[in-house]
C-alpha cells in the first residue's frame, strides 16, 4: 500500500471539516478565569525566584475549577513549577519566564528521560502530567538561561569523556504527559538547558508558530532538541522555527533489547511536521538515538535556511527498531544544509545486556520533491544482521550537492525516480 493511501485511510477522520490545529487536538476552550502571578506576589526584577508566587497562582486556580496563569511584561525567574489539570499558562508580548540555574530550585524526582524512568532527576521547568486540554501560550518567552548549564557541562565533559548526558542536573523547559488534546502556541523556547519541549505519552498535540532558539554564536548547546515526540501519537507541528544545535524534532521511544516489551513506550505515530523552516539544528526529524515503532510520519512543506540535514534514523545495534511508513516532501534547502539522509547504525550508547542482537525493519521510506543546496547526498546502510531495510523511494529531485555520493549497501528495492543531480539524471 502506497504512504498516501495508507496516510488518507489513517487521517481522513481527523481532518474532515476541522479547524488547523485540530489535526492533532481537538478544540479544548481554556476557562475565562485569568489570574497575573504579580497577584500572587511575583515579582519581576530578574533576580528573585518566584516559584512559591507562581505555584500559588496554578493551585488557587485548580481550587476554583480552572483558569489561565497569566504572565505578565518583565522577566520572571522560577523554579520548576507543576501545573494541574484545567490550568493553563499564557505568555503575554514582552514575558519572559526564566529557569532559575540554582537547581536546587528544581527538586529531584522520578522522571522520564532519554527512553526509561529515572528515580532521581530533574523535572522541568513547565510540567503538565494527566492535564487533558493544557495550553501554553502566549507572544513571550520560556527562557531556559542555559549557558552556565552549558558550560558546567562541557567542562565535566573535558575532564570526563564518558560524562552521560544525565550526569548533572538540567532542567528541559517543558515536559507535557500522559494528556491529550494539548496546544502550545505561539511562545519563544529560548536557550533551554536540557530538551526544549519534551511530549511524552499523550494523545493530539498541536504545536504552532512556537520559535525554538539558542544563541546563533554558541558552539553547540548540548541536547538542545526542539521537540521530542516520546511515545506520542497525533501530534502536528506547524509553523514552527528551529535554531537548535542537537534534533530539531526527534521521535522517541524506548531502548535497549527489551525495549519492545517496555509498557511504558507505546508507538510513535500520526505525526505531521508542516511549514516549518529549519535555520540551525542536526537535523528536520530524528528516529532515534531511543526509539523502538515509529511509523505514519510525514514532514512536508518545509524549508531549511542553514545547516540542517533533512532525514535521520538512528539504527542502534542494541535496540529492536521498526521504522515505517516515513516520508519527506516538498522540503527546500536554501542553505547549503548539511545533507540529505543519514540512515545508519549509531553506537554512541549501547548496551546489550548479554542478550543476543536484535532485529529491526525500515520499510517504506519516501523522500520527494526536494530541491536546493546540500553539502552532501548521504548514506542508507543497516546494521549488518541486524537491520531489514527495505521500500526506499526517493523521487522528484532537483538538487545541486557538493558529495553527491550516496552511500548504500543492504537495502531491498532502492528506487530512484526523477532524481536530478548537479544539472543531471542520478543513479546509485
Amino acid at each position: 500500500m502506497s504512504i498516501e493511501r495508507y496516510s488518507r485511510r489513517r487521517f481522513n477522520s481527523l481532518v474532515a471539516s476541522a479547524p488547523l490545529w485540530s489535526l492533532a487536538a481537538k478544540v479544548f476552550a481554556a476557562p475565562t478565569r485569568e489570574l497575573l502571578i504579580t497577584k500572587c506576589g511575583a515579582i519581576a526584577d530578574d533576580s528573585t525566584v518566584n516559584t512559591k508566587a507562581i505555584q500559588a497562582a496554578i493551585d488557587q486556580l485548580a481550587a476554583k475549577g480552572g483558569g489561565t496563569v497569566v504572565v505578565p511584561k518583565g522577566v520572571f525567574v522560577s523554579g520548576a513549577l507543576f501545573f494541574k489539570t484545567k490550568v493553563h499558562l499564557r505568555l503575554t508580548e514582552g514575558a519572559v519566564l526564566k529557569c532559575s540555574t540554582d537547581l536546587s530550585n528544581f527538586p529531584a524526582q522520578r522522571t522520564r528521560i532519554e527512553g526509561h524512568f529515572m528515580d532521581n532527576f530533574t523535572p522541568a521547568f513547565i510540567n503538565a502530567k494527566n492535564c487533558d486540554g493544557f495550553q501554553l501560550t502566549g507572544d513571550g518567552t520560556l527562557d531556559g538561561a542555559g549557558m552556565p548549564i552549558w558550560e558546567l557541562f562541557w567542562k565535566n565533559r573535558a575532564q570526563n569523556k564518558g560524562f552521560a548526558n544525565t550526569g548533572m542536573p538540567r532542567a528541559r523547559l517543558a515536559l507535557i504527559e500522559g494528556s491529550k488534546d494539548v496546544k502550545i502556541e505561539g511562545i519563544t523556547f529560548k536557550d533551554s538547558q536540557f530538551w526544549n519541549c519534551h511530549l511524552y505519552k499523550n494523545d493530539g498535540v498541536l504545536v504552532h508558530n512556537v520559535h525554538f532558539q539558542v544563541p546563533d554564536d554558541y558552539r553547540q548547546a548540548p541536547s538542545t532538541d526542539g521537540i521530542d515526540i516520546d511515545s506520542s501519537r497525533n501530534v502536528t507541528v506547524d509553523g514552527c522555527v528551529f535554531s537548535v544545535t542537537d534534533d530539531c524534532i526527534a521521535c522517541k521511544g524506548s531502548k535497549g533489547p527489551r525495549a519492545m516489551e517496555d509498557k511504558d513506550s507505546p508507538a510513535v505515530e500520526h505525526i505531521r511536521v508542516r511549514n516549518c523552516t529549519f535555520k540551525r539544528g542536526g537535523g528536520v526529524l530524528t528516529c532515534g538515538s531511543e526509539a523502538t515503532i515509529v511509523r505514519d510520519v510525514i514532514a512536508e512543506d518545509c524549508k531549511i535556511t542553514g545547516g540542517v540535514r533533512i532525514a535521520t534514523l538512528k539504527l542502534r545495534p542494541d535496540t529492536p527498531q521498526h521504522y515505517e511508513d516515513i516520508t519527506f516532501r516538498n522540503i527546500t534547502s536554501e542553505g547549503p544544509s548539511s545533507g540529505i539522509i543519514n540512515m545508519a547504525p549509531w553506537s554512541q550508547y549501547f548496551d546489550l545486556q548479554g542478550m543476543e542482537p536484535p532485529k529491526s525493519i525500515v520499510k517504506n521510506l519516501n523522500i520527494v520533491g526536494i530541491k536546493g543546496t546540500f553539502t552532501s547526498f548521504g548514506t542508507i546502510k543497516p546494521n549488518p544482521g541486524q537491520t531489514e531495510i527495505s521500500d526506499v523511494l526517493l523521487k522528484d529531485f532537483n538538487v545541486t550537492i557538493k558529495n553527491d555520493k550516496l552511500n548504500t549497501s543492504g537495502v531491498t528495492n532502492l528506487r530512484l525516480e526523477n532524481v536530478i543531480v548537479n544539472g543531471k539524471p542520478y543513479s546509485v
